[in-house]
């Protein structure tokens, strides 16, 4: 089976003001790489639908999703600014539905068997997002919201959230912290933005501050060690990944050092998981990744391990 690569035009119409790193190009940039590398030929595309609000309210407060919607400009040259780095445009509210969407059919595409993986391109991304907050460029918490979609309507027990952007998902952290259906890994600098989950404490979290200047060796040893084995005892029965690339030596809004090739040792790595124990499901939503070339590099060779060969 190949790949289902799932996106929607609204996502490249969010804009966050000039200049701001987190911009419709770099959705060009993946689809341009794609199609140089003949990747294009090995996946199926969807149009994401708009997740719906008690979608939404899984993993939100209602309050807060009222408030977003009330925020969101009507006309086309407001920008409202719902953090200090998070701003809506009026079309903002649309691309931010369907990205939560597009985790939701990726959920459902892969629990039917007709993908064993799905990859979203999506923006605005979300993994800061926390229940009733908007942060770091994020507004609604697309893998969150996928993996309660999984656990409410197929029934999972057990689901794996694997969080490799430079930064710390602590959206996500605090949506699932305590929860012993979901295992959340997430590895990031530190200290570094937003400044938590280096002391974090909950049983299903393993967060993993590594210092500025990883490169790619130290990550795969500190995955090793940290995530692997329990990954591996958890038996997830899907893999989420807050796919973000912003770690890579290109990238100038962290210090990484990481490249393409490490971005697909952590893939493979996920996908030979996923075949052991979650009969090869695994659905990648994009997170960060600001230097428009290395993006479409890492994200085409994710996608190539997301495909398999074996």
């Amino acid at each position: 089976m190949n790949l289902a690569f799932i996106s929607h035009p609204d996502c490249k119409e969010h804009r966050a003001g000039a200049h701001h790193p987190e911009c419709p190009e770099r959705l060009y940039a993946i689809q341009d790489r794609l199609i140089a590398s003949g990747m294009e030929m090995l996946v199926t595309h969807y149009d994401a639908p708009a997740a719906s609000l008690e979608q939404l309210a899984r993993v939100h407060d209602r309050d807060y999703l009222q408030l977003i919607i009330d925020t969101a400009p009507k006309a086309s040259d407001v920008l409202a600014w719902v953090d200090g780095d998070t701003a809506m445009n009026h079309r903002t509210l649309d691309a931010a539905l369907h990205a939560a969407g597009a985790a939701i059919l990726g959920v459902d595409l892969v629990m039917s068997e007709r993908h064993h993986a799905a990859f979203c391109a999506i923006r605005p991304p979300g993994h800061h997002a926390a229940r009733a907050r908007a942060s770091g460029f994020c507004l609604f918490n697309n893998v969150a919201i996928g993996a309660a979609h999984a656990l409410a309507e197929h029934g999972l027990k057990r689901i794996a959230i694997v969080d490799f952007d430079v930064h710390h998902g602590d959206g996500t952290e605090e949506i699932f912290s305590g929860d012993e259906r979901v295992l959340f890994c997430s590895s990031f600098q530190h200290p570094f933005y937003p400044g938590t989950g280096a002391d974090s404490d909950a049983p299903n979290v393993i967060n993993l501050p590594l210092p500025r200047l990883t490169d790619g060796a130290a990550f795969k040893a500190a995955v090793e060690r940290a995530w692997l084995p329990r990954l591996d005892a958890f038996a997830p029965e899907l893999i989420l990944v807050s796919a973000g690339f912003d770690g890579h030596i290109e990238d100038d809004m962290a210090h990484f050092n990481l490249r393409e090739a490490d971005y697909g040792w952590i893939t493979r790595e996920l996908h030979l998981l996923a075949r052991r124990h979650a009969k090869e499901r695994i659905v990648s939503c994009l997170e960060g990744g600001y230097a428009l070339s290395a993006l479409g590099r890492s994200v085409s060779t994710h996608i190539d391990e997301l495909i398999g060969h074996g």
